[in-house]
């Protein structure tokens, strides 16, 4: 993916280590521990968002994405790649959203919104040409 331009090269490395930090500790939250980083499937639209290929100490492979959106993973054998991925979250939170928009908690509905909005740069970004270029 392409990196925004008015950030350092040493900026964007030091956004890309503090992504990779987010989603170790995302992930860890959420009872997995990361045991390594497949780095040339993972992506980064800096400072935008950031998906990433990790391994966990079961042996199992995910996709875990963050940035200036919700943290979020999913089993490796959802998407082939990154790009496959980031439709794939996008698909998911468009449901989630839906989903809770049926509670009628206004809490629930203002994180739907945010999902939604979400789910929609992402969609944005999984249809740009240009920023896939890598695969």
């Amino acid at each position: 993916m392409t990196q925004k331009q008015d950030m350092t090269a040493e900026q964007q490395q030091q956004w890309i280590r503090e992504q990779y930090q987010i989603a170790t500790k995302y992930l860890a939250t959420q009872g997995l521990v990361t045991d390594s980083v497949i780095v040339e499937e993972s992506r980064y639209l800096v400072p935008i968002m950031s998906i990433w290929k990790l391994k966990v100490l079961d042996g199992s492979y995910l996709w875990v994405i963050c940035g200036d959106l919700p943290s979020d993973h999913n089993a490796f054998d959802v998407a082939p790649n990154a790009r496959e991925a980031v439709r794939h979250f996008s698909f998911k939170w468009q449901m989630q959203a839906e989903n809770l928009l049926k509670t009628g908690d206004k809490e629930q509905e203002k994180f739907a919104q945010l999902l939604i909005g979400s789910a929609e740069g992402l969609y944005d970004m999984y249809q740009q040409e240009k920023l896939w270029h890598l695969e």
